[in-house]
């Protein structure tokens, strides 16, 4: 169906890939995988005819339909969802003025013997059975199955797509894109803006409605489940497997194994060249021989093994500028667009030095709420940004907002000051844009080298509250575990929006679930919540539905669920739960004691006149101190009845 043959592309001179030659068939669903800068996204936007290559060709048939959903794209804000996504049916309506045509014209014509006469009743069967293998005849209920398998609900069909979040627009695209039925599909990372239910309904389409398939992205278990046959692009060649993307993983292991050991036998076989060469350079004797190793050497083409290193990357924040004990502090915020609520009543602080998850499915509002704090919407109730806070913001389209059209290095000296512009290379090199790569066009990276460079931008300035939205999509696992090494080791105050349970794992000390309009706070990192909403995964609390809270009805950790009897497991689980609660609120009612007892000494030396002011000082401190424990205490109180009571 799609034939390409010996491509290759450069840039600057530098080769991405060559002589990548395949055959995509009707019925092959194929992963294309290779670590971040690979060229994959490069691949896709060459076979779709969006870009062209340095070498080799794209056999396309005349009449094949592609549809392309690229990582990143300029979406229409001007109409309403529903007629936004009608705009898929443009090219049947095309068919439809076609078919007319011919019709009148094969009812004024007489030489039903011609070729010409016999080409254009091919023409109109073919368009018949187009327009009839297209569904065209439902349109309407096609369009509207489509976008409640997305995510969408019945009430944002008329609601404009400029309300949406950049991911629920992209979801618009991809409805369009599916709607069109085309004979080809290549995807670009289509899950990172799609929760479980999304993700599913999407696996469903794709193998039993879906056709030919070409796809990127780095959600193992929807690769695994969609495609049988798996393409990598590794040091700059292409390897085909007709496996799917488990079994692949086996046999690359197998063939990186191979690799290493011929690598090494060649790397024997070079040295001892290179040892006789000097041993005998200066014998008359073994001139012969010499000239002939020298020979040899210069005709040995290096074997690569498809490793990929990311041990090299450098990701460290800079330390923190003291902010004040709440850099955060929300009083009844709410969010509403129109007559969308999207949440309300959203009431928390947050401490200086806590790091925090945002979750729950999306347009639940965690990104609404991330933009209401950085001011960019407006909002309802109070939210006040604490004393000397400095937040660096890594929005979900921050590679978006790069400059395409100048170089890495130039993204970064643009923005960087003092001292730091003279070590723009080093900090790409740690960065893992060293050497040429410093020099490349922002427009040709991957998405994953996009996020890494606009992470490097936020480096550049010292910040002690760090709020993240999604910041691990486009990521390879290991840029993943170092990003979040990095977080960990930060020693200022952090928010992150994220639906990645292990990247979440270890790292936040509290979360906060947003669904059914309201914000629930619960103490402890993302496995006790988990526990404490009885899930295995944030998959499950994606596909979960939380029910809207009426007007007026304050907000509560969980739906109301009818008790049952618990089976002996979920009995010891639940009391190991309540001891740790328990031992929660025992561990805050000590440090309470202990400061209170701090606290009447001090106030016992002030009595007595004792007022300088250091004393002073550390009075104020104790009591703010006290302060906080007893919040804390309140919280940890709240948690333990409310385990207790269910």
């Amino acid at each position: 169906m799609v034939s390409i043959q010996n491509l290759g592309v450069e840039f600057s001179a530098r080769p991405l890939f060559s002589g990548i030659s395949a055959v995509i068939n009707k019925s092959d669903r194929i992963a294309l995988v290779g670590k971040n800068g690979a060229g994959k996204s490069t691949l896709l936007k060459i076979i779709a005819g969006e870009q062209e290559p340095t070498a080799g060709t794209v056999g396309r048939p005349a009449d094949i339909t592609i549809g392309y959903l690229p990582q990143q794209m300029n979406l229409a804000d001007s109409t309403s969802v529903i007629d936004e996504v009608r705009k898929a049916f443009s090219h049947i309506t095309s068919r439809r003025e076609e078919v007319e045509r011919i019709s009148a014209e094969l009812a004024s014509r007489t030489d039903y013997e011609s070729e010409d006469y016999a080409g254009l009743i091919d023409r109109l069967s073919y368009l018949n059975e187009r327009i009839e293998m297209e569904g065209a005849e439902e349109m309407q209920a096609e369009a509207e199955r489509t976008l409640l398998g997305l995510g969408f609900l019945r009430t944002d069909f008329t609601r404009p797509t400029r309300e949406f979040s950049g991911g629920w627009r992209m979801r618009v695209e991809l409805a369009k894109i599916l709607l069109r039925r085309p004979d080809l599909l290549l995807l670009d990372e289509p899950t990172n803006h799609l929760d479980i239910e999304s993700i599913q309904w999407l696996e469903q389409f794709l193998v039993t409605r879906g056709k030919a398939l070409l796809l990127v992205s780095h959600d193992r278990a929807f690769i695994d489940n969609v495609t049988n046959r798996t393409i990598e692009i590794s040091c700059g060649k292409a390897y085909d497997y007709k496996v799917n993307y488990s079994h692949f993983v086996e046999l690359r292991r197998e063939r990186v194994e191979q690799q290493m050991r011929a690598y090494e036998n060649q790397q024997k076989l070079i040295a001892d060249t290179r040892d006789f060469i000097e041993r005998f350079r200066y014998k008359p004797s073994k001139a012969v021989q010499v000239q002939s190793r020298i020979k040899q050497l210069e005709k040995i083409v290096p074997i690569e093994v498809d490793e990929v290193d990311t041990s090299h990357l450098n990701l460290k924040f800079p330390p923190a500028p003291r902010s004040g004990d709440f850099p955060l502090i929300l009083d009844d915020v709410g969010k509403a667009y129109g007559e969308h609520q999207v949440f309300d009543h959203a009431t928390f602080t947050l401490r200086r030095g806590e790091k925090v998850a945002f979750v729950g499915k999306n347009g639940e509002g965690k990104s609404t709420l991330v933009k209401c704090i950085m001011q960019e919407v407006p909002f309802t109730g109070s939210l006040k940004i604490g004393h000397n806070v400095k937040i660096g913001y890594f929005a979900q389209n921050q590679a978006q907002l790069l400059d395409g059209e100048i170089s890495v290095f130039d993204t970064i000296d643009h923005v960087a000051v003092g001292d730091v512009r003279l070590r723009i290379r080093d900090l790409l090199g740690a960065f893992m844009f060293g050497g040429e790569a410093a020099d490349k066009k922002v427009k040709v990276l991957s998405g994953g080298e996009k996020t890494r460079l606009a992470m490097l931008r936020l480096l550049l300035e010292p910040m002690n509250l760090l709020i993240l939205d999604e910041p691990t999509n486009h990521l390879d696992m290991k840029t993943k575990d170092i990003l979040k090494d990095a977080i960990q080791a930060f020693d200022g105050t952090v928010i992150v929006v994220s639906h990645d349970r292990q990247f979440l794992d270890g790292l936040v000390d509290k979360v906060y679930e947003f669904g059914g309009g309201s914000v629930r706070e619960h103490l402890g990192g993302i496995y006790d919540f988990l526990r404490s909403r009885r899930l295995e995964s944030l998959s499950e609390l994606e596909a979960s539905p939380i029910r809207k809270k009426p007007a007026g009805e304050l907000p509560v950790s969980a739906p109301v669920k009818e008790k049952r009897q618990l089976s002996y497991a979920e009995q010891k689980e639940r009391e190991k739960i309540l001891r740790k609660a328990a031992r929660e609120v025992e561990n805050a009612e000590k440090a309470i004691a202990e400061l209170e007892s701090a606290q009447s000494a001090l106030e016992a030396h002030l009595a007595q006149g004792e007022s300088d002011a250091e004393l002073l000082e550390e009075y104020a401190k104790v009591k703010k101190s006290l302060e906080n424990q007893m919040s804390v205490w309140e919280l940890a109180q709240m948690q333990y009845d409310e385990l207790k009571n269910r």
